[in-house]
């Protein structure tokens, strides 16, 4: 269960929930994007974040601070998506949701406000970027579908059908590699993170 042709079989397994987890941050982007009405509420996310790295650079060791703030963040909010999953996969789509509209909301901010997008993601976003968002994308897909499996034990709970905790254990039991990998990628983005996308950004935040 825990070789790597497990894993990679599970996760050929696992591929329809991983493209509903994408598409779920799609439209969490093109929502945040569009939707004026939630200018407010985009805004309370967006300065709770300028607080974090606030805090980082008044630190005596900013690099430091940031990369264990990243990697906490990170590594803790995708191991609570995945198994608070189980109360019907409702987490991991807020979780999915909310992200993509923050994402969303700012870009859309920062066009209107003439900044270079396109350079902006490129140096700010894609150097960890592909690493740490398709972790957390893998880790919300787990999370749903602890959710379904949720779902569907409690319709076969309903009808009295036995058989249905050691399909649930041996999901959860596939899930520890998983959590195990997802982290160390974590780890690897927050290094990036807190390094070279910050060292690529700092002509960019002269300029804005």
């Amino acid at each position: 269960m825990f070789s790597w042709n497990a894993i990679k079989s599970h996760f050929g397994e696992m591929r329809g929930y991983v493209a509903f987890s994408t598409i779920l941050l799609l439209a969490g982007i093109v929502v945040g994007g569009t939707n004026v009405q939630l200018e407010a509420f985009m805004e309370s996310q967006i300065k709770g974040l300028e607080q974090l790295v606030e805090m980082a650079e008044s630190s005596n060791n900013p690099t430091l601070f940031m990369f264990g703030l990243i990697f906490l963040n990170n590594a803790i909010k995708s191991v609570l998506v995945m198994y608070l999953g189980v109360v019907l996969g409702i987490v991991p789509i807020l979780f999915l949701l909310i992200n993509g509209m923050v994402l969303g909301y700012l870009f859309t901010k920062l066009a209107d406000q003439g900044a270079n997008v396109l350079a902006i993601f490129v140096k700010g976003i894609l150097p960890h970027g592909i690493i740490e968002i398709p972790a957390i994308i893998v880790a919300c897909a787990y999370g749903i579908r602890f959710g379904m499996l949720s779902l569907r034990g409690a319709g076969l709970l309903v009808k009295r059908k036995p058989g249905f905790g050691a399909e649930y254990e041996r999901f959860a039991a596939r899930t520890v590699p998983v959590m195990i990998l997802l982290v160390a990628a974590l780890l690897v983005a927050a290094i990036i993170e807190s390094t070279f996308t910050a060292w690529l950004m700092q002509d960019i935040q002269r300029s804005m």
